[in-house]
C-alpha cells in the first residue's frame, strides 16, 4: 500500500503553518532542524503511515512557507509551545508521538517535557538534550570548534554571507556535517524555505535566540525551563557516528548522564541520518514507537 503526502495550512499559536501530512491515526509529529525543511521526512512519514500514524511535518516558524511570528521569538521554548499549539488545533490524543532531528531534536525534548500528557513516546535526532550541549559548549573544544557557525550566525554578516555563491556556505555544512551524503534535492528545499531575507532572518533567529541576544519571552523561559527536567515518557536518542556536527561523544556523555533517555549510535550515518540510510533509520523508529506502550 502507497501512501501520499499532501500539503495542508493551519493556524496555531498565532502562527499560519504549512505542514505535510500522511496516513491517518495516532498523531506522529516530525520536526525538522536546520539547514533543512519538512521534506527531510518523505521517507519515514509514509513508513510511519504504514505502522498507522498520521505522520505531520510542520515547515516551523519563520521557515517558509509557515509564516514569521509577529513577536519575532525564535527561542526553543515557542518552538515546543508551537509544536503543543499544533498538537491541540490537529487533535492530537496522548497516542501522539514526537520526532525531532536537530533544532527539531530539541524542540521535540521540551515539548515532551513541558506536555508529557500529549506525547506517549519521544524520539530525538542528532542533537542530545540542552544540558548536554550547554556542558559542550563549556568545556568541550572540540564541539566548539564544530560549532563555529552558531557564533558566526550572531553576525549581520551570515545574512549576507549564506545566500552567496549559490548557498555555498549551506553545501559546505551538508558535507561537513554528513560526509558520505549529498542531497541537491534536500539543499534546495531549505534555499526555498529562506529566499526571502525576513525567512533567512528567521531562520538564524533560532541561533540568536539560543546563545545571542535575540527576543524571548517569560511565558517561553517557562517553558524552557521546564524542559530542562527528564521526560518521564519512553525517550530515544539516536546518533550517527559519522556526524560531523556533533561529535559522537556527546551522544555517549547523554548516555551516561541522562538515565532516563535510552541512546543508540548507529555506525554508518552522518547528522542527517534519516536521509542518508531511510531503511535502517524508518525500521529503527517504527519499532521502537509501536503503536503500544
Amino acid at each position: 500500500m502507497s501512501f501520499e503526502i499532501t500539503s495542508h495550512k493551519v493556524n496555531a499559536n498565532g502562527i499560519d503553518f504549512t505542514y505535510l501530512a500522511c496516513g491517518t491515526g495516532p498523531l506522529a509529529f516530525c520536526l525538522h532542524g536546520f539547514p533543512d525543511s519538512a521534506h527531510t521526512w518523505r521517507h519515514l512519514m509514509p513508513a510511519l503511515a504504514h505502522a498507522g500514524f498520521r505522520a505531520i511535518a510542520p515547515f516551523t516558524r519563520g521557515f517558509a512557507p509557515t509564516s514569521i511570528p509577529q513577536d519575532n521569538c525564535y527561542q526553543t521554548g515557542a518552538l515546543a509551545a508551537d509544536v503543543n499549539a499544533l498538537h491541540q488545533v490537529l487533535a492530537g490524543d496522548g497516542d501522539a508521538v514526537l520526532i525531532g532531528h536537530d533544532w527539531g531534536s530539541a524542540t521535540a525534548l521540551i515539548a515532551g517535557a513541558f506536555a508529557p500528557q500529549r506525547w506517549r513516546r519521544v524520539v530525538a535526532m542528532s542533537v542530545p538534550p540542552g544540558v548536554i550541549m550547554r556542558r559542550a559548549f563549556e568545556r568541550n573544544l572540540q564541539q566548539l570548534k564544530r560549532s563555529w557557525y552558531v557564533f558566526y550566525f550572531q553576525s549581520a554578516l551570515a545574512e549576507t554571507a549564506i545566500p552567496a555563491n549559490n548557498y555555498a556556505l549551506i553545501d559546505m555544512l551538508w558535507k561537513e556535517w554528513s560526509p558520505d551524503f549529498e542531497s541537491k534535492y534536500d539543499v534546495e528545499n531549505f534555499k526555498r524555505c529562506v529566499e526571502n531575507p525576513a525567512n533567512l532572518k528567521a531562520a538564524l533567529g533560532y541561533y540568536r535566540a539560543s546563545v545571542g541576544t535575540g527576543p524571548r519571552s517569560d511565558t517561553y523561559n517557562d517553558i524552557q525551563i521546564k524542559g530542562l527536567e527528564p521526560l518521564i515518557q519512553p525517550t530515544l536518542y539516536l546518533h550517527g557516528r559519522k556526524d560531523g556536527c556533533i561529535g559522537v561523544e556527546l551522544a555517549r556523555e547523554a548516555q551516561a548522564s541522562c538515565p532516563w533517555l535510552e541512546v543508540q549510535i548507529l555506525d554508518q550515518v552522518g547528522h542527517f541520518m534519516q536521509l542518508e540510510d531511510p531503511k535502517l533509520v524508518n525500521q529503527v523508529i517504527v519499532d521502537w514507537l509501536g503503536l503500544q506502550s
